[in-house]
């Protein structure tokens, strides 16, 4: 059964067009080309990326941390609670007012202490500044060398200039070592992202992320495959154009330097905006859509390819939505650009707020019934002083 699909899998009707196929791709007369088993070296690059990134979290991320003054909000932890833990672990984080009275009478607790033990119990969960700083950094790190290494392969490259040239000559390409390293640290890389997803930061755009890696990881798959490697080292450089960018304006954003973040905010907004936006499919995609018809007929992998452009494409189309949203936050009065894919707690600012003011009460209660009154004032004459406050 395996052998039959793999039969399947294989045939070259589905790669190549008609009167091509995989004898096009063997090696011979000293030309060197791209053949599938090659993409096993990714997974121990993948698994390379993975430890390199906690010895880099480790050993440059915190200390870069510490220097740019990245701070971290004590947060109060939850008293330890059998039921309630049980309750928030296996029904709901966000009990309704029903089950608030409900857990009040089996747990012998205020409904007021039950709402502040969930407050408390999720934001034990939220990701803190270090976390996220982290990961901003290391995502920084690599797709600012990514796009200088994209830009030293391809800057001497006649498809770089004119784009009919990504096609003169397919599919006899020979591959370059150059492309080879490159394909194979861009694919490693996106493969350790995809298994690292499940511990990092949970944005709001989740589920388009696992989408998105998962078309990246096909779409370099397949071009590698069917030696698409010209369009392919194309598709990365545009898409390394401006992630670092962003890395680098939510760095600065959990350190609280606002202003540096607003200024990388606006140039990683413009350079997403004409590459995602009008390279991308401008470009890219009619090379890929237009060009390739003109040597060859359509075939399946034709489809698939371009189907998978036309994927991230709609994914480009999302974000630059988000993108548009953070821009507002530049209006005048609003200096504080957030990530619209951020994991944003329930627990706003406000929330926040009410929780250092119970806080707080809790302390003054706390010390009138010793009789350790602020100022030296008796406990009448001290409330009528914060009234008048």
């Amino acid at each position: 059964m395996l052998s039959g699909l793999s039969e399947w899998f294989w045939q070259e009707r589905l790669w190549f067009p008609e009167g091509l196929g995989w004898s096009d791709l063997q090696d011979k007369d000293g030309r060197v080309y791209a053949k599938a088993a090659d993409l096993w070296v990714t997974l121990p690059v993948a698994l390379g990326f993975l430890i390199g990134r906690q010895v880099f979290e480790r050993k440059v991320a915190i200390p870069l941390a510490t220097a740019l003054g990245v701070k971290e909000r004590m947060r109060v932890k939850a008293t330890h609670n059998p039921i309630l833990e049980s309750y928030f672990c296996t029904t709901t984080k966000y009990p309704t007012q029903k089950a608030v009275e409900s857990l009040s009478r089996e747990t012998s607790v205020s409904e007021r202490q039950i709402h502040r033990w969930f407050r408390r119990r999720r934001n034990q969960e939220r990701p803190s500044q270090l976390k996220k700083f982290r990961e901003a950094s290391w995502r920084f790190t690599f797709y600012l060398l990514a796009f200088i290494a994209g830009l030293a392969v391809l800057i001497d490259k006649p498809w770089f200039y004119n784009l009919e040239e990504v096609w003169r000559g397919f599919p006899v390409l020979t591959l370059l070592p150059s492309q080879y390293w490159y394909y194979m640290i861009e694919l490693g890389f996106y493969i350790s992202l995809l298994f690292s997803v499940a511990s990092d930061v949970k944005r709001k755009d989740f589920k388009e992320q696992i989408i998105h890696h998962v078309a990246t990881i096909l779409l370099i798959s397949f071009s590698w495959c069917v030696n698409y490697i010209r369009a392919g080292t194309l598709i990365m450089l545009v898409h390394d154009a401006s992630d670092y960018l962003l890395e680098s304006a939510k760095m600065f954003n959990y350190a609280g330097w606002k202003k540096t973040c607003n200024y990388i905010f606006i140039l990683f907004a413009v350079v997403f905006i004409i590459t995602r936006l009008v390279i991308f499919p401008f470009w890219i995609i009619h090379c890929t859509w237009i060009y390739p018809v003109t040597i060859y007929p359509p075939f399946f992998g034709y489809y698939f390819f371009n189907g998978l452009l036309f994927l991230l494409q709609f994914l480009h189309i999302f974000w630059a939505i988000l993108i548009l949203r953070m821009a507002v936050k530049f209006l005048p009065g609003n200096d504080i650009v957030e990530d619209e894919r951020s994991d944003r707690e329930e627990t706003d600012e406000s929330e926040e707020q009410d929780e250092e003011d119970e806080e707080e009460e809790e302390e003054r209660a706390a010390k009138m019934k010793n009789g350790a009154v602020p100022n030296g004032c008796g406990p009448l004459n001290n409330n009528h002083h914060r009234k008048l406050e």
